[in-house]
């Protein structure tokens, strides 16, 4: 299992935080445009309510027929999702995904902001990282000896 915190799986990795009131068409744009596939959805005093996923928007938009310009991300969302701060290890989060059986965890500050969120692609990329150091070890100790 992964030893690292959720804080460094997080670093550098954009996050798009949008309100409520957000047209689903423009959520998927901006989908889009971070290459992602949730963005959070927070209230007025950017505190987390809810996450916005692909899987939402197929189930709660595409296959009920709905126009994406006039139904609002806060119609179709997932709501109270749940979260995990940034000290916690990385294998705990995809635990938590599992076991709950989601793709995507929203990673908040103690006042419940969200500062990031984590996938489950997150994890195939930090395990192709950890192989790839292990890879280069094993080469330098194959070469000492």
């Amino acid at each position: 299992m992964p030893t690292r915190r959720v804080s460094e799986v997080i670093r550098n990795k954009p996050f798009v935080a949008i309100s409520f009131h957000t047209s689903v068409r423009e959520a998927a744009c901006l989908m889009e445009s971070y290459k992602t596939s949730a963005v959070m959805v927070v209230n007025d005093k950017k505190m987390l309510r809810g996450i916005c996923t692909e899987r939402d928007i197929v189930h709660g938009l595409v296959a009920k027929g709905l126009d994406p310009d006039r139904v609002q991300v806060g119609n179709i969302m997932t709501g109270h999702p749940r979260t995990i701060s940034a000290d916690r290890p990385f294998g705990h989060a995809l635990h938590l995904m599992y076991e709950g059986g989601f793709r995507h965890m929203p990673v908040v500050d103690i006042a419940g902001r969200p500062i990031g969120i984590l996938s489950a692609h997150d994890a195939l990329d930090s395990d192709a990282l950890e192989f790839g150091r292990e890879l280069e070890r094993r080469e330098e100790i194959t070469v000492i000896l």
